[in-house]
């Protein structure tokens, strides 16, 4: 190799090294990898050919060999089928370093852009139709070949994420290979491995190829679709977009995890539990030196018992935007200092630990006030037998994924399709919850019937007692368009976080305003019932989130006080005793939430807030007492 290829190579490996490591790339082909992504050469023509598989007509006599053969091939998509088979006349080797191949990528997308791009990009839905065997014969994009596409597209869809960049650059990014990729099947012993490449000069993402043996003039390229899944009943749900079959003999019944869970979660982020402290106990009209880096805070609290400090370790309060880790230290060195979070409390901001917490009071499907949800990565064939069992009862089956920690509704997809569920499994850690079908709306006059929600901002003060209150005032979001359970990815129909959105309205009705225009609008429900079952919800969420020791609960500390907003929405149910009533649904518990609107609307939010948290003084503050 010339000292100009060496010097290519270091470069090479030092950008892409790790990649290709994690993806088990061996090093024996990183060289001739390097020169065809650097001279963009696309051989796998000289090695491969796609071959068209006549179906086997039952009735005909054939060769039985072949159509049991045939029958166990999952190939993705409709008639005809393909499969891919070594052309080169001297076969291919493994052990030789150019048997590496680069696939290009025919569609790459985000899944909430999909629709849009295949209905204004020149030629893509023609490309797709022709790709996954759906017939498509003219010239304008029509609703149902885009639907067609949009749900046969989950048995070719890859995926990648970027790791670096904002919140919004990180959504994984979804692709379908080209025609040759494309028409790779599976088998249980594939003869090839794949594994996308971002090729940072380039910003263009590959598909790497390359042999797991030796193979011979003939021989069939596979790979297996459920790579890297050992155990059998897992790797049957994962391949189920291609092998279809039912697991109803699971049971979906989702027990709390075990106590060894929670103690890894807790490894994981890296939290040290603090040591036992007396409550501290400090001079009546003691004047608290607070150390904070958010903004709204430095802007808006003007209480006179407070003063700010660019000192942290004169600090008698912490107030910080990011997590605290290292609780021993701080009650170990100075138990007295308050700050503005709990040990543990990702157990209520962590979506899928808020399932799993909430499940100590309710009954096999959760507690009323949680939509049911399942934790993709635990608990799948759990979920894909409740799903098919619902299907038998012909009951809805809208189901909502959402990543476990990103907020402003992120990487979050409304789908009645368990293919697609099952496929965003592997994108990033996921929940899936129940789709909230009948919703109680709000009328817009502008609009119509819409979905809304509602924050409100609870103060956790202690834990032991349990000491809980809620702001009076709460906030709403509205969607933009009249509900219906279709268009599930029109995001103003379904979607009411807003504010994000560039270029779309945000709709905004202060709580004053909307309580007698709800009560207009549904007399039988006076709002202040709605709210005792809102905080009756909330009281037992955090009952709940604190009946275990840390860090299988929240953990007492005496000296952490907390704000969280609670999300929620309201749907119609059935009381017991056969009456229809508005059951409050929790969506989700935020950890140091915006309170830029809080701020405008209400000057003395922070005064307040503070107020009851670190004085234990509640008189003239907007607050109520829930526990």
């Amino acid at each position: 190799m010339s000292g100009d290829g060496e010097e290519d190579l270091s470069a090479f490996v030092a950008l892409h090294g790790a990649a290709l490591r994690a993806s088990g790339v061996p090093a024996l082909y990183w060289e001739s990898l390097c020169r065809k992504l650097r001279g963009e050469v696309f051989d796998a023509g000289d090695y491969f050919g796609i071959m068209q598989v006549e179906e086997v007509d039952e009735e005909e006599e054939g060769d039985e060999e072949m159509e049991e053969e045939l029958k166990k091939k999952p190939n993705p998509g409709n008639e005809p089928c393909f499969k891919v088979i070594v052309t080169n006349e001297n076969g291919l080797q493994a052990s030789n370093p150019n048997s590496v191949f680069l696939i290009d990528h025919a569609w790459t997308y985000r899944v909430e852009h999909a629709r849009q791009q295949l209905l204004h990009v020149p030629g893509l839905l023609h490309r797709m139709t022709n790709l996954m065997g759906i017939d498509f014969h003219g010239e304008i994009p029509d609703e149902g070949s885009i639907e067609q596409v949009l749900q046969e597209m989950w048995k070719y869809n890859q995926t990648y994420q970027l790791s670096q960049g904002t919140a919004e650059e990180k959504v994984p990014v979804w692709y379908i290979m080209d025609e040759f990729g494309s028409r790779i099947q599976h088998s249980d012993q594939p003869s090839f491995a794949t594994a996308p490449l971002f090729y940072m000069p380039q910003q263009i993402a590959y598909t790497v190829l390359w042999p797991l043996r030796d193979l011979e003039t003939g021989d069939e390229v596979t790979r297996d679709y459920a790579y890297g899944e050992m155990d059998r009943l897992i790797r049957k749900c994962v391949l189920l977009p291609w092998v279809p079959t039912e697991v109803l003999d699971v049971s979906c019944f989702t027990p709390e995890p075990s106590d060894e869970y929670y103690q890894a979660i807790l490894a994981e982020n890296k939290e040290k539990l603090p040591v036992v402290i007396n409550p501290p106990v400090y001079e009546k009209d003691k004047v608290f030196k607070v150390f904070t880096d958010i903004q709204q805070v430095l802007h808006n609290l003007t209480h006179p018992r407070f003063v700010f400090t660019d000192n942290e370790g004169e600090a008698d309060i912490l107030y910080n935007f990011s997590h605290f880790k290292d609780y021993r230290k701080l009650s170990e060195e100075r138990p007295e200092v308050m700050l503005n979070q709990f040990p543990c409390e990702n157990l209520l901001t962590v979506k899928d630990c808020l399932a799993s917490i909430s499940r100590r009071a309710g009954g096999p499907d959760g507690p009323r006030w949680l939509p049911r949800t399942f934790n993709l990565q635990t608990e799948l064939p759990q979920f894909i037998s409740y799903f098919q069992q619902r299907d038998r009862r012909g009951e809805d089956n809208h189901w909502i994924c959402k990543p476990w920690n990103l907020a402003r509704s992120l990487d979050t997809h409304i789908t009645n399709s368990l293919n697609n569920i099952i496929r965003h499994r592997e994108s990033s850690p996921k929940v899936v919850c129940k789709y909230i079908e009948n919703p109680v709306l709000f009328h817009r006059e502008d609009v119509g019937m819409v979905k809304f929600d509602i924050r409100y901002v609870v103060l956790l003060r202690s834990i032991k007692p349990l000491k809980l209150y809620i702001y009076d005032v709460f906030w709403l979001r509205f969607s933009n368009r009249a509900f219906s359970l279709d268009d599930l990815d029109d995001y103003e129909k379904h979607f009411t976080v807003m504010n994000y959105a560039p270029g779309v309205t945000l709709k905004q009705v202060h709580c004053e305003e909307f309580i007698p225009l709800f009560e207009k609008q549904y007399p039988e429900y006076p709002w202040a019932t709605v709210q005792a079952n809102i905080c009756k919800a909330f009281a037992e969420l955090f009952q709940v989130a604190s009946a275990k020791p840390a860090p299988l609960g929240i953990c007492d500390y005496p000296s952490s006080r907390a704000i969280y907003a609670v999300d929620l929405m309201l749907k119609w149910d059935t009381s017991r005793d056969g009456k229809r009533i508005m059951q409050p649904q929790i969506l989700e518990v935020n950890f140091n939430p915006d309170c830029d609107r809080a701020c405008k609307y209400h000057p003395t939010f922070f005064n307040d807030v503070f107020s009851t948290l670190f004085l234990d003084e509640t008189d003239n503050c907007h607050v109520t007492c829930i526990v």
